[in-house]
């Protein structure tokens, strides 16, 4: 049951278990935030400060559990190829924030 099956390139696909670990932490990673919001007890920039946080940690949870990113030889491909998604996806928010930004300056202008 607890058996961690590989493919013919040495991938592992995880266990049972680690999928378990994995829905519990989503789920905890989750539900914290969610009560955060909905009763707010914090300050808001405490409460946005701890839902980046979260959300981070939400990233990490995914990242090793259900992608199963690891620090291995073997996963060079997928973390080259993560990396090169998060630069994409940086140039996209960025360059989005902007054009947006910059629209509002000249349009509030005239």
């Amino acid at each position: 049951m607890s058996h961690v099956s590989t493919t013919r390139a040495g991938e592992s696909h995880g266990s049972a278990k680690s999928y378990r670990t994995g829905f519990f932490l989503s789920a905890i990673l989750t539900i914290i935030p969610f009560a955060l919001v909905m009763h707010p007890v914090l300050s808001r920039p405490l409460t946005l400060l701890l839902l980046v946080g979260f959300a981070v940690a939400q990233i990490v949870v995914q990242l090793v559990y259900f992608l199963h990113m690891n620090r291995s030889s073997e996963g060079g491909w997928n973390l080259a190829s993560f990396v090169f998604t998060l630069v994409i996806l940086f140039i996209v928010v960025a360059l989005s924030i902007w054009i947006i930004w910059s629209m509002h300056y000249h349009m509030m202008i005239n």
